[in-house]
This record gives C-alpha cells, structure tokens and sequence, in this order.
C-alpha cells in the first residue's frame, strides 16, 4: 500500500488551504486534537487545541496579510502502519502590498508534522515548528495584525 503519495498530498494540500484561508478544508485534515509547537518562535509553549481553536487564531491574524504562501519541500516521510511523521522545509511568503519598510517579510524553517490514518483518510494530529531564520519587514506582522483586527470590527 502506497502511502507516501497520500500523505504528502494530505500535507501540501492542508498549506494550500490555509493560503486560500479555505478553513473547513483545514479543519477537516486535522484529527479531533492537534498538538501545535511553535515554540521555537516564540509563540510560548506547545499546546493541544481543537481545529476550530486552531482556525481561529489563524483567522485572527492571516487575513491582515494581502497573501501568504507556503511553499514546501524536501519531504522526508516516515510511515508505519496508520502512523506518519514526515519534516517538510517551508518558506512561508507574507505579502502586504505598499507596506512602509518593504511588502514582504519571510519565515524559514521546517516542519515536524505528525499524521494518522483515520477513518478512511489520512488526518494532521501534529504541528512542529522549527524556525531557521527570517528575512524582509519583519514589522509586516504587526501591521497585519491592525488590519485583520480592523476587518473583524467591521
């Protein structure tokens, strides 16, 4: 049984949908509780929260940006039985068009994520960040904050 294929395709498709803020398709490639560490970049310490709970802080924030873009690569995947663990490398984009200081600012790193095979379907239970370095306005996600606190007042 092949699966790397679906795995790989579980994990590019979930960055596609947070990109394209699709956040019922995000929800529904994560398991009923997901164990989220971005810890490594300050984001204090790892903590095991809903899909709706891990939407909404996305929801929170992302939006303020114009567009962001996930690009992964270099998939190592490690799979036994309906349990994965693969480390992807990310360089996630962020974009606001005309920001003083510069348009873009982006994050380095990897990715140690964690699947189950559930229900028919291979599903996210894990998110780990590991931060490399970050390049361009690094102030962009202040401004993005403002904004998408804007769009929720509105």
């Amino acid at each position: 049984m092949d699966t790397i294929g679906p795995i790989n395709n579980r994990i590019s498709r979930f960055f596609i949908d947070v990109d394209a803020r699709n956040w019922s398709s995000v929800e529904a490639a994560l398991t009923g509780r997901v164990h989220l560490d971005y810890s490594s970049f300050g984001a204090g310490e790892p903590v095991d929260l809903t899909p709706a709970e891990i939407t909404t802080a996305w929801k929170a924030l992302l939006p303020g940006f114009d567009q962001t873009h996930h690009q992964i690569g270099n998939a190592l995947i490690e799979s036994k039985e309906q349990k994965a663990t693969a480390r992807v490398h990310v360089t996630a984009t962020h974009f606001i068009d005309g920001a003083e200081g510069g348009d873009i600012w982006v994050v380095y790193g990897t990715y140690d994520i964690g699947v189950v095979h559930e229900a028919g379907t291979w599903k996210i239970n894990k998110i780990k960040f590991n931060f490399k370095f970050q390049d361009g306005n690094l102030e962009l996600p202040v401004l993005a904050q403002t904004r998408a606190d804007e769009k929720s007042e509105e």
